[in-house]
């Protein structure tokens, strides 16, 4: 006998997509959900919020499949889009990491395998600039060398 484990027995997403709808028929969003997890077989975490804010407004909604909807929409990641920096630094002797050189030898004089300290080294050696956190960092090793 072959266990179903990977098989979900009781779909609570579509039981409480079917008792908005039982609800209120008329209720676009709802629709559009059904649509798309009829479709899809699955809906973002943006749209399992969205339905739990509707099915908690609903009377005769058992609290035991918003709490269900709850504990799926708390286990689905966060996704954040993160702007990347794209500024262009020109380079001068203020931003060329030419201070921070002699930190980073100073550590690779100590711990010649540091790899931290390498991929700075080689930042410096091609002239690009250094990240406020990078310069933290090094004044933190630099703290931790004294």
């Amino acid at each position: 006998m072959a266990k179903a484990s990977n098989k979900k027995l009781v779909d609570v997403i579509d039981k409480v997509l079917d008792a908005c709808y039982q609800y209120n028929p008329d209720a676009l969003f709802i629709l559009s959900l059904m649509h798309q997890y009829e479709e899809r077989g699955s809906l973002s975490k943006k749209q399992l919020q969205g339905l739990l804010q509707k099915a908690g407004s609903i009377p005769d909604m058992p609290a035991n499949w918003l709490g269900t909807l709850k504990a799926i929409i708390l286990k689905m990641p966060d996704r954040h889009r993160i702007a990347k920096e794209t500024t262009i630094y020109p380079i001068t002797p203020n931003n060329t990491g030419a201070d921070y050189l002699k930190i980073i030898l100073a550590i690779l004089q100590k711990y010649p395998q540091h790899k931290g300290a390498l991929l700075l080294q080689t930042k410096c050696n091609l002239h690009q600039p250094l990240s406020n956190e990078e310069k933290s960092q090094l004044k933190q090793w630099e703290k931790l060398l004294k």
